[in-house]
């Protein structure tokens, strides 16, 4: 079905002026080094993230302007300035230098919720000259121990809730020398422990920025893949460029802006846009402790004034199912400029946009790998439902077939990016050659299908491999697999994406039994469980269909594509690779 385009808002005498104002001509003259100018660098190759996102804003007006505002589940407030923020990561990267004995490249993650002090942490860190590497509180034990096993991180910053939850697999960690712990109020449960409100208490308010270079590693994202663990794509101080430049041309941010980006620290939006693209054009954000509720939601825009908003396809489709005369209960007219990521906006939640905030979403395309927004809607652009948008100046993808041979408008093929760029990953730890893999004939290969019209919009289509997006949270199928068969009822699994209305597509898995299980809905809600426990609720299986055995090859490799055929009555396709009965 095509739909109408929405025409770009008129700038009118109320309207801010948007800071991307012709985009044909920007893209012609468009020079990163030119941009990296808008920064304080140290010189001409030293740069720090932790500098650039709060301590470069000391030396103006800024200085004394609120950075953060944060709201707990219980109502709490507090509020940080540039200022604070800076003498308070100061004084967690004297902790981490001084108490921990952390050097330049050492990683230490953060297992928190959105509290204040993953920030604080992550800016102290970065300041420190260490890699950050959050995490998704909502993991379980073998998630977290994979990342952290495979990183070989020195110290895990955490509460002492959330490392009862992990308490299990700390054994297992032997290159991790210390925990700290952030009590908020509550009693230390070890000794060994190094308390964090202790520790700053200590601490100096003074600390010089390690001068990193700017390809030195910074930060540490884990995403997952079809086969094997998650791998830890790296980014590197440089990278703030482009965090820089997207947050202030593709989410228009200005300096009276009151910004919100619901995505949680734990994934690469919440620290490219929930941190360091805000920060390093000196916005103040707020930030919600709990999740999702739309009253919650619409109450925390209206009381703050939210100007700009980013957000996910999946929380707006659920917005959707909670009406459209909900948010006509709220006074949300401070909105002024809508975003989306993490998933394809289907056209129906642009319109939507239009018709309840009368402003639509603008959707943008980006990868943990990327670290950046790649392509995008913009303010001064009329927008296709549907569609990511154009590419940012100084990106430029390609529409390829598998010979890369770019292809005409309307033919769908493989996205892929001409490198580099500034926030462009520099490697999977660890793995090398998996990374190097990512690149041939000057391209880097998104792994996502997608086509573009003659106006140079590109529409996505679909993953070129198994990996499942859902509701924005990639998960790995053999992940999944892995951790289900370790159930002592499970023989084999195979796990696929299958669509859905609201998620855009849920984990399903194919379960063979062992001898002497029987299939059942108890049994079905356990195995749920046990992957809940084990990995995140996101990777949990929604549906688990019990069958006698899953189709694999003569090899024994599980072929999902099968599996999938037959789940949405598509065509099987070649066979003959199958195992013989």
């Amino acid at each position: 079905m095509e739909y109408p385009k929405i025409l770009k808002a008129p700038i009118g005498k109320h309207s801010v002026k948007p800071n991307l104002e012709n985009y044909e001509k920007i893209r012609q003259e468009f020079s990163w080094d030119q941009v990296s100018k808008e920064l304080d660098w140290f010189d001409s190759d030293h740069i720090n993230i932790g500098h650039i996102a709060i301590d470069a804003h000391l030396k103006t007006e800024r200085r004394d302007k609120k950075a953060l505002i944060w709201e707990s589940t219980k109502g709490q407030i507090e509020e940080f300035t540039f200022a604070d923020l800076a003498r308070l990561s100061n004084r967690f990267a004297n902790v981490l230098s001084q108490e921990l004995n952390i050097k330049k490249g050492d990683r230490v993650f953060f297992f928190l919720d959105r509290v204040p002090e993953i920030f604080i942490g992550i800016l102290g860190t970065l300041k420190a000259g260490g890699i950050i590497g959050p995490l998704f509180s909502a993991f379980g034990p073998e998630a977290v121990k994979d990342r952290m096993a495979d990183s070989r991180a020195k110290v895990l910053m955490t509460s002492s809730a959330l490392k009862k939850k992990i308490a299990e697999i700390l054994p297992e960690l032997p290159d991790l020398e210390r925990i700290v712990i952030v009590q908020r109020g509550k009693e230390m449960s070890d000794p060994e422990d190094l308390s964090y409100e202790e520790a700053m208490a200590r601490a100096s308010d003074s600390f010089e920025t390690f001068r990193t270079s700017k390809e030195d590693y910074a930060i540490m994202h884990y995403t997952s893949g079809t086969t094997g663990k998650p791998k830890g794509a790296v980014h590197v101080h440089n990278a703030v460029i482009g965090h820089y430049a997207t947050a202030k041309n593709v989410l228009d941010l200005h300096e009276e802006d009151i910004y919100w980006c619901t995505a949680d620290p734990g994934w690469v939006t919440g620290t490219s846009y929930g941190m360091f693209g805000p920060w390093s054009n000196g916005i103040t954000q707020v930030v919600y402790e709990g999740g999702f509720s739309a009253k919650r939601w619409y109450t925390f825009i209206e009381r703050w004034k939210v100007t700009v908003w980013y957000t996910a396809p999946t929380a707006i489709r659920m917005l959707m199912k909670a009406g459209d005369e909900l948010p006509g209960q709220f006074n949300l007219e401070s909105l002024r400029y809508l975003c989306s990521v993490g998933e394809p906006l289907n056209p129906e939640a642009v319109i939507w946009g239009a018709s309840v905030f009368g402003k639509p979403f603008h959707d943008n395309w980006w990868q943990t790998e990327t670290g950046a927004i790649m392509i995008a809607n913009y303010p001064i652009q009329d927008i296709k439902p549907g569609s990511m948008g154009r590419p940012f100046p100084g990106i430029t993808p390609g529409i390829l077939d598998d010979d890369f041979n770019e292809l005409p408008p309307g033919i769908e093929g493989n996205l892929c990016v001409k490198p580099p760029w500034p926030s462009m990953f520099r490697t999977y730890w660890g793995k090398e050659e998996m990374y190097q893999s990512r690149f041939k004939n000057g391209w880097y290969i998104t792994g996502d299908k997608a086509k573009k019209d003659k106006e140079g919009y590109f529409y996505f289509v679909s993953r070129a491999d198994d990996v499942i997006n859902t509701a924005g949270h990639l998960v790995g199928p053999f992940e999944v697999e892995s951790i289900l068969i370790e159930h002592p009822a499970v023989a084999e699994a195979g796990v696929i994406g299958k669509p859905d209305q609201i998620a855009m597509e849920v984990v399903k898995a194919f379960v063979s039994l062992k001898e002497g299980y029987e299939p059942s809905e108890d049994l079905q809600h356990d195995i749920q469980k046990f992957v809940m426990k084990r990995l995140s609720s996101a990777a949990a299986p929604r549906e688990i269909e019990f069958i006698d055995s899953l189709p694999k090859t003569r090899s024994g490799k599980i072929m999902r594509r099968l599996l999938k055929a037959k789940e949405l009555g598509l065509p099987l396709g070649d066979t003959s690779t199958l195992e013989e009965d």
